[in-house]
């Protein structure tokens, strides 16, 4: 009797407790190969953005590099500006330079033909005063 009410417990009570834990395990299952099948999605997606994210990062590299190359050139081409520039302007300054000679001159050559001119005009007076 005992024995009877023992499996009569167990097939009323721990059987259908069993057949529900089971059924709970299967969907922990399905639920657990869905997650990892969603995780590894994720991992996938994770190293495509990964990868891109690489190339991405080269070409601003080779970016970053050109435009150094660049900028490089033009403070090249800047210096040579400048330098030609200076140069420009020396030669400009040494124009000037001789211009302001050449005008001094001309008006020391002025002063100098109105003195003559004058000189001129007393020997002449001197020479007209010793005949008269």
């Amino acid at each position: 009797m005992l024995m009877g009410v023992l499996q009569r417990f167990f097939q009323d009570v721990v059987v259908p407790e069993l057949k529900q834990i089971r059924a709970e395990n299967a969907e922990i299952k399905t639920t657990l190969q869905l997650t990892n099948k969603r995780l590894d999605d994720i991992n996938v997606h994770l190293a495509d953005q990964s990868r891109r994210l690489d190339e991405t990062n080269k070409r601003i590299d080779a970016v970053h590099v050109d435009v150094i190359h660049r900028i490089d050139e033009t403070n090249k081409r800047i210096d040579a500006i400048h330098v030609d520039v200076i140069h420009r302007i020396d030669e400009t300054n040494d124009r000037l330079n001789r211009l302001y000679e050449v005008i001094v001159r001309r008006e020391e050559h002025e002063g100098l033909a109105q003195r003559l001119a004058r000189l001129e005009q007393k020997v002449e007076d001197l020479a007209a005063q010793r005949a008269a």
